[in-house]
């Protein structure tokens, strides 16, 4: 038995929903960039110079037998671990004191045992084996967040002015 053939009926046409333009969207794209706009300040201010430091020493660094760490810390958000310490190493010209910060990405779990390690040429850039051994991992841990963060800031204020100038259109 065969069917009678159907007829094609045109698909209704899709109607977007209308468009709240207003200041509060606008607010709350603002606030979003204010906020991302802060986190690339800490990633430059706390995360990008124990990166560049470690980088400067890394070839040269040796361990530091006279060096202590203070107020070390890691935590663990999903992949992304974020460690603090206090490194103070003595010198004959006195006692270098230095707050890293390392964020690096990977799935390990457990507490981190450092040991700190130091350039002699430059004792004021103390680091640790940590930092060292994970420094490719952070360095491209620190630009794809930084990256991101400033790609979605970009996007959003583009977002904005496209609106606003159709909103003026309409």
């Amino acid at each position: 038995m065969t069917r009678p053939p159907e007829t094609a009926t045109p698909p209704e046409a899709l109607r977007l929903p209308p468009r709240r333009q207003g200041w509060l969207n606008t607010f709350w794209i603002l606030f979003g960039v204010v906020a991302l706009g802060g986190i690339l300040v800490a990633c430059a201010v706390y995360t990008a110079p124990a990166v560049i430091s470690d980088w400067q020493v890394q070839a040269t660094a040796k361990p530091a037998a006279e060096a202590r760490v203070s107020d070390g810390k890691c935590s663990a958000k999903l992949f992304i671990h974020i460690c603090d310490a206090t490194l103070a190493l003595r010198t004959p010209q006195g006692t270098v004191t230095r707050r890293v910060n390392y964020v690096f990405s990977g799935l390990e779990a457990g507490d981190y045992r450092v040991g700190v390690m130091a350039d002699p040429a430059r004792p004021d850039l103390v680091t640790t084996d940590l930092g060292l051994d994970r420094l490719w991992n952070r360095t491209i841990t620190l630009l794809a967040i930084a990256g991101l963060t400033a790609a979605t800031i970009v996007g959003a204020l583009l977002s904005m002015v496209r609106d606003r100038r159709g909103a003026v259109a309409a």
